[in-house]
């Protein structure tokens, strides 16, 4: 069984849905004890950051969160709640992330003749396919609804990226941890082969 956090971030059901698309089980929760006791954890958003980082904080969630990553148990990180796993966003100053990773999530620049937010399709260069990436091609398009994208600044757990006028670290993985800033939900194929992969991880 499958655990979709919500936290009051939004995005929680287009999940769901493509989870009983794909067969898997799953319950909407925002219930310690029903975190840890599923085989696996997925925490999606949209919204702000600082709405997304005061929501988790309470509703008692953010410790939590954070030992469940810590356990390893496997944990998907969707679009905002990508950006939530670092440390800080240029969206809200002075708002501190969960911080399981190193790095910021930046603006994109309005001044590239691109239109922000970014609303469409992209295609993404793998950089890790030992995961939940392991079955998608490179240069695949997935979707994206985003303003702001992450800078790592640790390299290694880059599992993909994309171009919008910027270079964007578009998806990360380290052991039973994956995060993407495009919605797999919303990505057809590719994105439910991914929703798949982790499905398994969890099993």
């Amino acid at each position: 069984m499958l655990a979709v956090i919500d936290y009051g971030a939004g995005n929680v059901y287009s999940v769901v849905n493509a989870l009983k698309f794909i067969g898997a089980d799953c319950v909407v929760t925002s219930d310690p004890a029903k975190l840890r006791q599923c085989s696996g954890v997925i925490m999606p958003g949209v919204g702000s950051f600082e709405h997304a980082v005061r929501s988790m904080e309470s509703s008692g969630l953010k410790d939590p969160v954070k030992n469940i990553i810590a356990d390893g148990k496997p944990f998907l990180g969707i679009c905002l709640g990508m950006q939530i796993l670092f440390e800080s966003s240029e969206e809200s100053p002075g708002v501190e992330g969960l911080g399981i990773f190193k790095g910021k999530i930046v603006a994109i620049p309005k001044d590239m003749g691109l239109k922000v937010p970014h609303i469409g399709w992209n295609d993404i260069e793998i950089r890790k396919n030992d995961g939940v990436l392991g079955t998608t091609k490179n240069n695949s398009y997935v979707y994206f609804v985003h303003s702001f994208y992450l800078k790592s600044e640790q390299p290694e757990i880059v599992a993909a990226t994309t171009e919008y006028g910027v270079h964007i670290h578009a998806a990360v993985e380290q052991d039973s941890l994956f995060a993407c800033q495009f919605h797999p939900e919303k990505s057809g194929d590719v994105g439910l082969e991914m929703l798949r992969r982790f499905t398994e991880r969890a099993e």
